[in-house]
């Protein structure tokens, strides 16, 4: 990583508010560590519940001074757009249907957003929180981490440069078995029952929670467009009522074709998300579980390991890794690589200064809308008995 580009411009760190991310939160300390890593943000407000006892506990925890400690996001975006030291962005990491209103009331005060994926849960939402994007001219931050990762910025660049020729075909799985055993699925009373409960979580369990992932990120890497999916979406353990399984075709504007599938309840699996990526003079596959490997397929010829500090690294994963060759970098690193980013063009919108090109391939509002438009799509198709149906 270079020299602090937002110290440079700004001659301080952002302010950061959170909303979301209270006690027993894993995406909200992921988040939290994901601004410290390269210290270009300073955590100074924040609503970690709505309930007061345990909103000021966890303020405590976390070093937030007490007048800055909310139970109301409302009167904390006030609050904090009166301040002359007030927050510069916020964080969004709350149930999939609050992001919304959250994310336009924050915009309506000034602010800039980092949010949790999915955007929202419907297209019409989408559309909205995308054009007030678009108005503002504010940054929004979707945080699909695995475009942090290294290998799969380096793939994306290989794509670019044409190292793959035409792409022909598009593989993806997201994997993963926290959902095989239906007996730990949660009662109705319990805190992370949220993820049950269609009106909260989305109209699909796992395409909001994995599925827009593994969209995400053949978009990122291909820089495709899927034009038509033909779709089987359910349940795969018998009685449950929210899905726990995607699989489709795919066909892209190029002519590509492509697979897709997802499940969080494969038994025994951790979290398998693997691409592939074939054009007309060579492959490439990415492994999460095995992040720092690249593999290369070229046409007639051998093929090759690509890592972060290894030979061929070009300029977009070289900015994104921190430690010498060899050593593992993994989820944390990509996720403080989409705030890192973020904070360069944040710096560069209030400063009036230019950001570097490379910071500016995080995850927007763009993507998040067709992220939306895609699960759409899936549920759509399933629903017509996997008959092809458009992404548009």
């Amino acid at each position: 990583m270079s020299l602090n580009p937002v110290i440079s411009m700004l001659g301080r760190r952002l302010r950061l508010a959170v909303i979301g991310g209270g006690p027993g939160s894993f995406i909200g300390a992921m988040h939290r560590q994901a601004a410290r890593l390269d210290n270009r943000y300073e955590l100074v407000t924040g609503v970690l519940s709505s309930n007061p006892e345990r909103a000021k506990k966890a303020g405590e925890e976390i070093g937030l001074h007490p007048d800055r400690i909310h139970v109301s996001v409302s009167k904390m975006l006030k609050a904090e757009s009166e301040r002359e030291d007030g927050a510069d962005l916020v964080a969004i990491m709350t149930p999939n249907d609050s992001h919304f209103e959250y994310a336009i009331t924050a915009l309506e005060h000034g602010f800039d957003i980092i949010c949790d994926k999915p955007m929202t849960n419907t297209i019409e939402k989408a559309e909205i929180l995308h054009q007030k994007v678009e108005e503002t001219g504010l940054i929004f931050c979707l945080t699909h981490n695995y475009t942090g990762y290294p290998m799969v910025r380096q793939a994306k660049e290989m794509v670019q440069e044409g190292q793959l020729d035409k792409i022909r075909l598009v593989q993806v799985e997201y994997v993963q078995g926290g959902k095989a055993d239906a007996s730990k699925d949660p009662l109705p009373s319990e805190k992370s029952s949220w993820r049950y409960d269609p009106a909260k979580s989305g109209p699909s369990l796992v395409m909001g929670d994995i599925g827009t992932h593994a969209h995400n990120l053949i978009r990122f890497i291909t820089e495709l467009e899927i034009e038509k999916v033909a779709a089987d979406i359910g349940t795969i353990i018998p009685g449950r009522k929210i899905d726990d399984y995607a699989g489709a075709l795919l066909k892209f504007t190029n002519g590509a074709r492509g697979n897709f599938w997802v499940t969080q309840a494969a038994t025994g699996v951790e979290n398998s998300l693997r691409i592939r990526v074939s054009g007309e003079t060579g492959t490439l596959e990415w492994e999460q579980e095995i992040p720092q490997r690249l593999v290369f397929k070229p046409l007639n010829a051998p093929a090759q390991i690509r890592t972060p500090n290894g030979a061929g690294t070009l300029p977009l994963s070289a900015r994104s890794s921190r430690i010498v060759a060899g050593h593992p970098e993994g989820f944390h690193e990509g996720f403080a690589n989409l705030y890192t980013d973020a904070a360069e063009a944040i710096a560069a919108r209030i400063s009036g200064k230019k950001a570097n090109p490379l910071a500016l391939h995080f995850p927007n509002s763009l993507d998040g809308l067709l992220g939306v438009r895609f699960v759409d799509a899936v549920i759509r198709s399933s629903n017509a008995d996997s008959k092809w149906i458009s992404c548009a």
